[in-house]
């Protein structure tokens, strides 16, 4: 299905029954990532799975920027009217939960973020580089994207009043010190540090954290 939205279509897909959960994917892929986890949360929940603007089957664009995804975001609850939906984000899409959670804040009811970074700076120094030489060697515009934003200060984290968890690996691409930047300046926010995970190895083709979603949302009001 597809939703007008700040200009673009944007192209979603849904499943399921009860509190609506929204799955944001990361840099460079779909909805698909979530082929095993969307179908473990069905039964719980009104699963929502969105294709970023200019990935998937959404409207190509030349030019990105973290606001104007969060903006989508926000245009998509507001246009279907979804009551304090969860939001579940997986790096770029964490990036845009926070960002939903700090300008849009009676938007959601809850977010859970994996493997997301608050600044450039914040990717291992290794990962950070081999972004710059795939940038160099492509010039993708998406990866181009990750090489100049986000830039997500203390103080906006701590603006946040959301429920949040606050998820990585511990051999992620995001560093392990921005991952507990982010948790730390989040109002009660709780943290989770999967020993021997990667950036995608829990989340990418995976129903590893249905449970986790789950225990969460029944910690979130809803109203």
């Amino acid at each position: 299905m597809f939703l007008q939205v700040n200009h673009i279509r944007l192209y979603y897909e849904v499943c399921g029954t009860g509190r609506p959960l929204i799955l944001l994917h990361g840099n460079g892929q779909d909805h698909t990532i979530f082929d095993k986890l969307a179908p473990a949360l069905a039964d719980h929940f009104t699963v929502y799975l969105l294709d970023s603007r200019g990935h998937g089957q959404s409207s190509p664009v030349s030019v990105y920027h973290y606001a104007e995804m969060a903006q989508d975001v926000a245009c998509f609850i507001q246009r279907l009217h979804l009551k304090q939906p969860i939001i579940y984000g997986f790096s770029d899409g964490g990036i845009l939960a926070l960002l939903l959670a700090i300008h849009y804040p009676l938007l959601a009811g809850g977010i859970v973020i994996s493997g997301a970074n608050t600044c450039p700076a914040g990717l291992r120094a290794g990962r950070h580089l081999k972004f710059w030489w795939r940038w160099l060697t492509s010039r993708e515009p998406r990866i181009w994207l990750m090489l100049q934003e986000p830039h997500i200060t203390a103080q906006q984290l701590s603006s946040i009043q959301l429920p949040c968890l606050v998820l990585a690996g511990s051999n992620d691409l995001v560093s392990e010190r921005n991952t507990s930047f982010i948790a730390a300046h989040i109002k009660n926010a709780r943290l989770c540090i999967y020993p021997g995970h990667t950036h995608t190895s829990y989340v990418v083709h995976q129903d590893f954290l249905a449970p986790v979603i789950r225990r969460f949302a029944e910690c979130c009001p809803f109203m």
